[in-house]
């Protein structure tokens, strides 16, 4: 397949030269590059020159795909890369693949990058299909999928996942006729949910506070030194009552709980707190679940510890918690189930603010049995 370059919104696509070799390896030691791609590491500059003078070029001549440098159409300063990584003939379809230099983010480089690539793709090439892979957690190659015109379709197993990560990644597709034309926001432009949840799930977990009259509750990610008081609270006969925690509940529930914890975070999905005291210790969890087909409503889920309990700091975490769902990740409804019956769960939920609605008959799966369940909610006028 013949080299090409393409010209579109400011930038210069470009196939890659042996000049790009020095660029090429002070990007790839970025740490969110070595994260996210497939570049070796440590990366060397041996590993830049390979790619510039044999990688690339080899594969623009075998037509397994079309790698291109992205560069400022004006200075020619390199900016990023770009490209489909893998072709298939048989159907018409490629893989794109792109990073941005530490030097240009913040410029919309990658977008305006995967929109020229994409119609060109379609024209040049005659592709019928566009796929974009992503390991689970990588926020901001989605929200450039995304605002290219991508739509993001499922996930699944990752083939050759790295051994740090989840193991699992994102897949999203794009047809022609779908890509925004030059300039345009897309569909997940500055402002919208989707670049919210980017900006919140791409980075740590933060920190909440909740106040309990002169008592302040720390809200913060779930860590290993917990796990024993988690324990201690899951084999209580209140927990085991009311909620569906493993009978009986093991250290090794608690490991993999921590683990589920840590990838709902990062797949967007959940964010999970623990209530600790002012001696930072654990006094219980409180979980917000986004839901996966409305995008404006989420759950919440809680236990306390035993030791903590009736001390008033569940309705504080509770209202902490959606707060931060409502101003932070734009929630227009917190919805609230509990197997009917569990006055304690509801009084905790009413202090908090949350209204009563009614009982759903058989309406959840408790220990193999079909329950009714209390349903309350909360919306952002209820918290005043």
């Amino acid at each position: 397949m013949e080299a090409a370059e393409i010209i579109e919104d400011g930038l210069l696509l470009r196939p890659w030269r042996a000049t790009d070799a020095d660029a090429v390896h002070r990007a790839c030691q970025d740490p969110d590059v070595q994260r996210w791609t497939g570049v070796p590491r440590p990366y060397r500059r041996a590993d830049a020159v390979r790619f510039v003078t044999a990688l690339a070029p080899a594969t623009w001549a075998d037509g397994s795909g079309a790698p291109f440098a992205v560069c400022d159409a004006a200075t020619g300063d390199l900016l990023g890369s770009c490209g489909v990584v893998s072709l298939d003939q048989t159907v018409r379809s490629g893989e794109v693949g792109y990073w941005t230099a530490p030097w240009a983010r913040g410029r919309g480089v990658a977008v305006r990058a995967l929109r020229a690539l994409a119609r060109w793709a379609f024209g040049a090439l005659e592709l019928r299909r566009l796929i974009w892979q992503a390991e689970v957690g990588n926020h901001a190659s989605r929200l450039v999928a995304l605002r290219a015109g991508f739509r993001i379709e499922g996930r699944l197993r990752l083939a050759a996942p790295r051994p740090e990560g989840t193991g699992d990644g994102w897949i999203g597709s794009l047809l022609p006729g779908e890509v925004p034309a030059p300039g345009a926001p897309g569909p997940a432009g500055p402002g919208t949910l989707p670049a919210r949840r980017a900006a919140v799930f791409g980075r740590e977990q933060p920190t909440l506070f909740a106040t309990v009259g002169a008592v302040e509750l720390r809200l913060r990610p779930m860590e290993v030194r917990d796990l024993d008081a988690l324990v201690t609270t899951c084999q209580d006969p209140e927990t085991v009552r009311w909620t569906t925690v493993p009978d009986p509940y093991q250290r090794a529930d608690a490991d993999s709980f921590l683990r589920l914890t840590r990838a709902g975070w990062a797949a967007g999905a959940s964010a999970h707190f623990v209530t600790a005291d002012p001696d930072d210790a654990y006094a219980g969890s409180v979980q917000l679940r986004l839901d996966p087909t409305d995008p404006l409503l989420a759950d919440v889920g809680f236990m306390t510890a035993p030791h903590a309990r009736g001390r008033g700091y569940l309705p504080a975490a509770l209202t902490a918690l959606a707060t931060w769902g409502f101003t932070t990740l734009g929630l227009a409804r917190v919805e609230w189930r509990a197997v009917a019956g569990n006055t304690a769960s509801r009084r905790a939920a009413e202090k908090a603010g949350f209204v009563a609605e009614g009982t759903a008959r058989g309406r959840l799966d408790h220990r193999g049995q079909r329950v009714d369940c209390w349903v309350a909610a909360l919306l952002p006028g209820d918290l005043g």
